[in-house]
């Protein structure tokens, strides 16, 4: 069965849409993302959905989501996640957790892990990277290489 073509984004006829992640691309955090759900590929108007996979080591740039809610769900591996307005918090996410940042949140998610940590990306704005605020001020505070888990 073959897809409907992409709907403009605010179509007056709108269509639900199947989407296999095949392709990635590359997010101002740092990481890549398999595409997903999006204004870019379904013409989505106040959601995105991406599929992320943190390698062992890996870490995102400290960053903000300026006008919008993250809701995470680790579908497997683990995660570090440093948060709040000095990165002065932490959470740690593993497999079968979901884990909220309110708009505006400084953060920094990195894998501590053996394995690559796999986990779904949802956010309130259909436009994956319109919001995206990087904070290199905030880099210094977190060691390079955090503590394993």
């Amino acid at each position: 069965m073959s897809q409907p073509s992409r709907p403009a984004p605010n179509s007056p006829n709108p269509e639900c849409r199947l989407i296999r992640p095949q392709s990635t691309y590359y997010g101002k955090q740092g990481f890549s993302y398999f595409e997903g759900i999006a204004r870019e590929t379904v013409g989505s108007t106040g959601i995105c959905m991406h599929l992320l996979t943190i390698p062992p080591g890996g870490r995102a740039k400290a960053h903000l989501h300026e006008s919008h809610e993250t809701a995470i769900y680790v579908i497997s591996g683990i995660s570090g996640t440093w948060y709040g307005s000095r990165l002065e918090n932490h959470a740690t996410v593993a497999a079968g957790d979901l884990f909220y940042i309110p708009a505006g949140v400084p953060h920094l998610p990195y894998n501590p892990g053996p394995k690559p940590c796999i986990a779904v990306i949802a956010r309130t704005d259909p436009n994956e990277q319109e919001s995206v605020v990087l904070r290199p001020d905030l880099e210094a505070l977190i060691p390079a290489k955090p503590p394993e888990a």
